[in-house]
């Protein structure tokens, strides 16, 4: 079984446990996903199962897209909810128009530091696990994209808000942040993921509906077969004969392709150094690789074999 889940976690669950409960219920010993959300976080998840788990190279750089609140007034350790008062507490609440200035002041390219409590790694080893040895430790900062910060509603003490930004970014940190820029302090108090890239919420599944589904023998629902993923890569289907090659690593030539699909329109996925990535199909529609263009060659060099020969 390889392919991925749309998953809708809820709250108050790590993302570990969302796998382990996907484990549970499809009987697989493979998972794993693409994209930790906080315990405090609700929404999209994406789940891999099986092989489906070594694309992850694929999703790293994806766009995501949340849904939040904010509660002007207070900073915390964690720079959300869970957290202990890291401030004094403050009712000097801007107007609208100072809250949407410094919300604007945070869209693109901007340097954050993670929360101190996250999974993030320092030197090989989670701030969490740091935080809890009362370590000391000095954070660099990350270079993050927010394609755009608006808000949807303010009734002070607390902001409505949705947020576009790139893999990496912490919406805790720009919740802790904005409230730095604003100097009344805040925290993180709901978020919702909606989009990653292409897949979005309203086409995934609580925890409860899939254990439903797969009781029910209707896996198909709500599973995405591997040859379904990352169609802004073009596929190739082979010849019979060349199929034993590619699951050996082996380059293939154009007198073995059959044909050529072109690539779906998508969010694309990956660095510039990998948009001339195709898909090798054999004649079955079985994924059997990802592969390069070798201009020197003309041919396709697989640099990621999915089925392999055993």
């Amino acid at each position: 079984m390889d392919g991925l889940i749309l998953v809708h976690k809820p709250k108050d669950i790590t993302s570990h446990d969302v796998v382990s409960c996907i484990k549970k219920i499809l009987r697989v010993e493979k998972a794993g996903h693409y994209g930790t959300l906080d315990p405090l976080a609700t929404g999209l998840i994406l789940v891999a199962v099986g092989k489906a788990t070594r694309l992850f190279r694929f999703f790293l750089n994806t766009n995501k897209t949340y849904e939040g609140k904010i509660r002007l007034g207070l900073s915390t350790d964690t720079f959300d909810a869970y957290g202990q008062p890291a401030s004094e507490e403050s009712k000097d609440y801007p107007d609208c128009k100072t809250l949407l200035e410094n919300m604007k002041a945070f869209e693109g390219d901007i340097d954050q530091i993670s929360p101190p409590i996250s999974a993030k790694k320092y030197r090989g080893k989670p701030l969490y696990e740091l935080a809890r040895q009362r370590k000391e430790f000095k954070l660099k900062t990350n270079r993050v994209t927010v394609h755009f910060f608006r808000l949807k509603k303010y009734n002070p003490p607390f902001v409505d808000f949705v947020s576009k930004c790139s893999s990496g970014t912490y919406i805790r940190s720009l919740a802790h942040d904005l409230g730095q820029s604003l100097g009344c302090g805040a925290h993180l108090i709901q978020l919702m993921r909606t989009e990653i890239g292409d897949f979005s919420l309203n086409d995934s599944y609580t925890l409860d509906k899939i254990e439903k589904l797969a009781r029910q023998g209707e896996i198909r629902k709500f599973f995405l077969p591997l040859e379904s993923l990352l169609p802004e890569f073009p596929c190739v289907v082979i010849k019979d004969a060349a199929s034993s090659q590619v699951m050996n690593g082996s380059e293939v030539y154009p007198d073995s392709i059959l044909k050529t699909h072109p690539s779906r329109p998508a969010e694309s996925h990956t660095d510039k150094g990998e948009r001339s990535i195709f898909k090798i199909f054999d004649t079955n529609g079985k994924l059997l690789a990802f592969a390069k263009k070798n201009a020197k060659k003309q041919s396709l060099h697989p640099f990621l074999v999915i089925h392999s020969r055993e």
